[in-house]
């Protein structure tokens, strides 16, 4: 059996009832990984070439002895519970979740990069996360969360307040 490690993810969606999507999604992970720590709820522009409504986002942090594989497995399930298929890249979606970190792991693998391949450019990622985790370290940056999170650009994200009933 593996030691507990921390696991960050980050959860996301622009199409349906986001809220209830996501509070849905959050009482799930809950379920599979045990004690949450959920950041609030924040809006953001889509990052994508194609029109689409704004995003909602938040962040989840939970310490599990599941593998980075299970845990991308579970992220995927519940994507496809919410209703997620395939389309147009980067295009509007009820549900995104993202394995952000999964302790000190470092993978280059296409199914699966950790940590997250543009977690260190995202606002709307390092945001909810450095509300719940600022001083979680980001294996291969020598930085944590909120260091990430000083060095990126003035992308508009906007706190709106806490996630649904949970």
């Amino acid at each position: 059996m593996n030691a507990p490690v921390p696991v960050a993810l980050a959860l996301g969606g622009n199409l349906g009832p986001v809220e209830r999507t996501l509070a849905h999604a959050v009482r799930q992970l809950q379920r599979a990984l045990g004690a949450l720590r959920v950041a609030s709820l924040y809006r953001s522009a889509p990052v994508s070439p194609v029109a689409q409504p704004d995003f909602l986002n938040t962040a989840v942090l939970a310490h599990t002895a599941l593998g980075p594989e299970e845990v991308l497995g579970l992220a995927k399930s519940l994507e496809l519970a919410a209703g997620r298929r395939a389309g147009v890249r980067f295009g509007p979606r009820p549900l995104d979740v993202d394995l952000l970190l999964h302790g000190s792991r470092r993978s280059d693998a296409a199914e699966l990069t950790l940590p997250h391949p543009r977690l260190a450019e995202r606002r709307f990622m390092l945001e909810p996360l450095a509300e719940i985790a600022p001083d979680l370290p980001v294996p291969g940056t020598g930085a944590t969360v909120r260091e990430l999170l000083a060095g990126v650009g003035d992308q508009a994200v906007e706190r709106i307040g806490r996630i649904g009933p949970i």
